[in-house]
């Protein structure tokens, strides 16, 4: 875009400039173009090309859709003026922080939270544990080798309680979410409605240090519900308990989205209890 179209690029920083906060929607339909490639239009391919390049960043978000604005009104000047890390220092914070958010990981793990390329996360791995930033422990029942943030900390007890989402780093990496919690997940979205094992857009539901039941959910906002479609319990997990903490958690869920009722349709080994609870 940026070779066979210059000025066209230029155009669309100066209407950033002019603007403010700005959507590549809002500029299509202020210009009436809608030529595409791979479904973005030339407006959006120019603004990710300046995102890129740093000319403009993200300021929010309308839903799934990005607001642009250049980016000396976005990030303080501050923070601009702090020299550019080299390569390598970058890759070694963003291992670091991965290491620090998942507590205990593989290098798979860390690679894949903020998506680096295998040979750049085993190198800068390697050389945290030079630096003792992470140590290398063996996990019972995994068979690849394992590294501890330095300063990670074992809890007394875990009382967390959550309803997941399936973009969540905790479920995310489907193979550490499978070591971790014997828990295998897998969104069904793209599933043929009769295949499907567990619903449509399911959310697994974490009680304590266990996936305890997932539950299919819908917002319908016309009526103001909130749809249970199937409710499951795992295995091991106890029925009344995990129904009683799962319904105070949708009860949240509904609060947040301005949904006034829950509904919950017989479907699933949880679902008769949980409904008791509601």
């Amino acid at each position: 875009m940026v070779r066979e179209k210059p000025g066209f690029v230029a155009g669309i920083l100066g209407e950033v400039e002019k603007r403010g906060p700005t959507a590549a929607g809002d500029l299509d339909r202020a210009n009436h173009k809608g030529s595409s490639w791979w479904g973005w239009t030339d407006t959006k391919i120019a603004l990710e090309y300046l995102f890129w390049a740093g000319r403009v960043t993200t300021t929010t978000r309308r839903g799934f859709e990005r607001i642009y604005d250049l980016t000396e009104r976005v990030i303080p000047e501050t923070i601009r003026a702090i020299a550019t890390p080299t390569e390598a220092d970058a890759q070694r914070h963003l291992v670091a922080v991965a290491a620090r958010s998942l507590g205990i990981a593989t290098e798979s793990d860390l690679r894949d939270y903020f998506r680096l390329d295998p040979a750049d996360s085993k190198a800068r791995v390697a050389e945290l544990v030079d630096a003792k930033r992470l140590i290398p422990v063996a996990v019972e029942g995994w068979r690849q080798q394992a590294y501890l943030d330095v300063d990670a900390a074992i809890p007394a007890r875990v009382g967390g309680r959550a309803l997941v989402s399936p973009f969540d780093p905790m479920v995310w990496e489907r193979d550490r979410t499978e070591r971790l919690f014997d828990f295998r997940y897998r969104l069904e979205i793209y599933t043929p409605a009769h295949k499907r094992e567990h619903g449509y857009y399911v959310l697994p539901f974490l009680m304590g240090d266990r996936m305890a039941a997932r539950v299919d959910l819908k917002a319908e906002r016309k009526t103001g519900m909130l749809r249970v479609a199937a409710a499951h319990l795992e295995p091991g997990a106890k029925m009344d308990k995990t129904a009683h903490e799962l319904a105070a958690e949708l009860a949240l869920m509904a609060e947040w989205l301005g949904l006034t009722a829950i509904a919950v349709d017989r479907k699933g080994s949880l679902a008769e209890a949980l409904q008791a609870q509601l």
